[in-house]
């Protein structure tokens, strides 16, 4: 343009976690963030020094995306921050540091910016759509997920496409593009339809689940996950057109070449020797915890071309025709 037996709280927190792959994850960040940039740009640029000298490493997570989410306990896993953690590894080569320890600061799609800019967080692997506004404000890494968006139903819904939204009730998460880009639908076009918002991904979708939302408008990633790990998954279904595709990436601070080729780098390798790719159908075709259930959601052409060529482009380049 996005992977404990836990109380039902906690477990939809989880799903809506592993449902997330992002790429929706867009709204709201950007105004948050600008307040910020003039911070940001003060800041001194050298992550590597900073993460040998403190021995740590302060890597932002989701606690319920499609990508990275929670299984409680504080364990927090998922292709994105698996993935992470192989990046973490070979920076401890790097460095000549095997004893870096990883903080794990749980992020949201309002407040991810701003902590990167301040400094509170290394870098981040979740569920961030890289885009053009966004590149003025942090760095990406070369895009390892190409996420999908898509609208999720309850499965006795008569809604099929996008021209069933008329005058329907859309959920959607607070700090996320998703309606955005179902507005910009040419088949959209003339529709009136009133939005609804959660302030996660997790009560999003229990807007859907309980009746008070028709639809629910978010990453395809995001919205399988929550659904398989809803209490009766065949109670809901994915449909209509895609909206919208978004490059997915770890998110880096800004102007910091040498951590940002650093982590290129670890993904690269990650890519070259099969690695990613055996971890991704470890998270989205396998099954996966807290509850055993399985994504189903093949690799598709556009992540497999990005990372036949890697590349940082933002979702806009992807629009192009």
């Amino acid at each position: 343009m996005r992977r404990a037996i836990l109380s039902r709280t906690t477990l939809g927190l989880a799903v809506l976690a592993l449902a997330g792959l992002t790429a929706c994850d867009n709204k709201g960040t950007q105004t948050a963030a600008s307040g910020a940039s003039a911070a940001a740009a003060t800041r001194a640029a050298d992550t590597l020094a900073k993460i040998k000298s403190s021995g740590v490493v302060n890597l932002g997570v989701r606690d319920s995306a499609g990508l990275g989410f929670s299984i409680g306990g504080g364990k927090y896993v998922g292709f994105h921050t698996e993935m992470a953690e192989r990046i973490i590894d070979d920076l401890k080569k790097d460095l000549n540091a095997p004893d870096l320890k990883i903080n794990y600061q749980v992020i949201t799609s309002q407040n991810r910016i701003p902590l990167m800019q301040n400094g509170t967080i290394d870098f981040e692997c979740g569920s961030t759509t890289n885009n053009a506004a966004r590149q003025k404000d942090v760095d990406f890494a070369v895009t390892t997920y190409v996420e999908e968006v898509r609208i999720a139903v309850r499965a006795d819904s008569s809604i099929n496409s996008v021209k069933d939204l008329a005058d329907k009730t859309i959920a959607t998460t607070t700090g996320t593009t998703s309606v955005q880009h179902l507005r910009k639908h040419e088949r959209a076009a003339g529709l009136n339809f009133q939005e609804v918002m959660g302030k996660d991904h997790a009560e999003s979708f229990l807007l859907l689940e309980t009746g008070k939302a028709d639809a629910f408008v978010m990453d395809g990633s995001i919205l399988a996950a929550n659904i398989a790990r809803s209490r009766n998954p065949k109670g809901f279904k994915i449909v209509g057109e895609v909206l919208s595709v978004e490059p997915i990436a770890c998110m880096l601070p800004k102007n910091d070449a040498k951590f940002k080729e650093a982590v290129d780098n670890s993904i690269k390798r990650q890519i070259s020797d099969g690695s990613l790719e055996k971890l991704y159908d470890k998270w989205f075709m396998q099954p996966i915890p807290p509850n055993n259930t399985t994504l189903n959601l093949p690799l598709s052409e556009s992540t497999k071309a990005a990372w036949a060529n890697p590349n940082n482009k933002p979702m806009e380049e992807y629009a192009k025709k």
